[in-house]
């Protein structure tokens, strides 16, 4: 077998496992003994470290990020699990904020393997994939790394997610809307019961839904396991300040506030906490983190008052409504299913009216193709469609331009790539103008790389 001396080597096997981000998975292929069997085999160190569990259809991973931030401002060594990346893997796995370095990488990988070489020729548990080996390599970074706590945002709904053999601290379900319908079901109720899989006996649960049939099957799934519950809205108060037009003359040197919001929890009153991710919706997701840490600091953990005004003003979480360019300026986000396309409209609508638009488009097979495009595709005055190069579940741009043509949209540009979109969009549009990349978070990502290259 050959041997892992270097990073690359390490890469080679990891994304040499299955990996459901690339290929098309169904329940059957989710199996939490299958995780749990890994983590023994090293040691199960995801027993000693305790979590904030974060799952949701939409804004799990800016919650996720706000948290952790947060406890690191309160003191704490924090690791934070995230999914996907956006240029390397080991994003995935960050301790205070610093990726594991390549050396880091090629022990952690070495020592999984010894433990999934056994696992691969189990008869009834099978090969664990690559989401299920880069968690267990995540829960060994995190105690090597001697985190006092972990912030783990859900792969994939819930119940059945390779994270769900955590012991959390608190929940978080961010929001419930449709996505992923051919695993986690087609109504709000049955996806919110795969979210609410997260719920543990005696855990609080902290939770942004806000209609009636989620918000059913997470009070039962509540109080089934005696867990209680905090509901944004409810029992959590916040009030959302104006968007703020910052001086891009300061903003260079300082984090860029998007607004202020004030969040009242049954513990404490936060007055103008800043909000530095862009949209309405970031300041809900704010609110979450702070109620969380409200709700850790009620149970034991120390994080001051301070530390949430500190935690969130040094956020950095890429690709959600992301500005990259000024002139003109540029928006780059992970919308992919009908409410996170709505939340980036509403955003534009509220940050940049005015702005003639530029959408670059492309899109995963699984999700509303068509459904993504009726929403954006009035709202923009040009479109280029495109495809990715990153990932094979990808939807090839002829495919696109027929969805286009279906909802009588005739007049849409095409691209083969993301760079040769860009350099069209480019060509197309003048200082002042908008040019927004969404549809997928591979799109952003790729869009991103290229920008941060100097490619573009």
């Amino acid at each position: 077998m050959t041997s892992i001396d270097t990073y690359e080597q390490a890469e080679a096997y990891l994304f040499g496992r299955i990996n459901f981000e690339r290929t098309t998975a169904g329940q059957g292929d989710f199996k939490l003994d299958r995780m749990r069997e890994l983590l023994r085999l090293l040691g199960d160190p995801h027993e000693r470290i305790p979590v904030v569990h974060v799952a949701g259809t939409k804004g799990k991973g800016s919650t996720a990020a706000m948290t952790a931030s947060i406890l690191r401002a309160a003191g704490y060594r924090v690791g934070l699990y995230t999914s996907p990346h956006i240029a390397r893997f080991e994003e995935r796995m960050t301790v205070d904020g610093a990726l594991p370095t390549a050396a880091q990488i090629v022990d952690l990988t070495r020592r999984v393997r010894e433990a999934t070489q056994r696992l691969d020729a189990h008869p009834d548990l099978g090969s664990p994939t690559f989401f299920e080996v880069v968690t267990a390599m995540g829960w060994l970074h995190f105690e090597d790394q001697r985190c006092d706590l972990v912030v783990l945002e859900v792969g994939l709904g819930g119940r059945l997610d390779s994270t769900n053999v955590c012991r959390p601290a608190a929940c978080v379900i961010t929001s419930i809307s449709r996505d992923h319908t051919a695993l986690l079901g087609t109504t709000l109720g049955s996806i919110a019961r795969e979210k609410a899989g997260i719920i543990k006996p005696g855990v609080p649960v902290v939770c942004g839904a806000q209609t009636d049939e989620p918000l059913a099957a997470i009070r039962e799934t509540c109080r089934i396991n005696g867990a209680s519950l905090f509901l944004l809205d409810q029992d959590v108060r916040a009030r959302i300040g104006e968007w703020i037009i910052a001086d891009d003359a300061t903003a260079a040197a300082t984090p860029l506030i998007h607004r202020r919001i004030d969040v009242e929890t049954p513990w404490r009153r936060h007055l103008e906490l800043p909000v530095v991710l862009a949209g309405r919706h970031q300041a809900r997701n704010a609110a979450l983190a702070v109620s969380v840490s409200d709700v850790l600091n009620a149970h034991g953990w120390n994080v001051p008052a301070d530390a949430v005004a500190a935690g969130l003003l040094e956020v950095d979480w890429p690709l959600r409504i992301e500005v990259v360019c000024r002139q003109p300026i540029v928006v780059l986000d992970a919308a992919h299913n009908w409410a996170s396309a709505g939340a980036l409209l509403a955003t534009l609508n509220e940050e940049f009216a005015g702005k003639p638009r530029t959408l670059i488009f492309a899109a995963t097979r699984d999700k509303d193709v068509v459904g993504l495009l009726r929403r954006l595709l009035p709202r923009f005055e040009r479109t280029i469609l495109t495809q990715y190069v990153s990932n094979p579940r990808v939807v090839p741009v002829e495919q696109l331009r027929e969805a286009a043509l279906t909802l009588g949209v005739p007049h849409v540009l095409t691209a083969d790539s993301p760079a040769a979109a860009w350099h069209l969009a480019r060509t197309l549009c003048g200082k002042d103008e908008l040019i927004c990349g969404t549809g997928s978070f591979f799109l952003a990502a790729e869009l991103r790389g290229l920008l941060r290259r100097g490619q573009a």
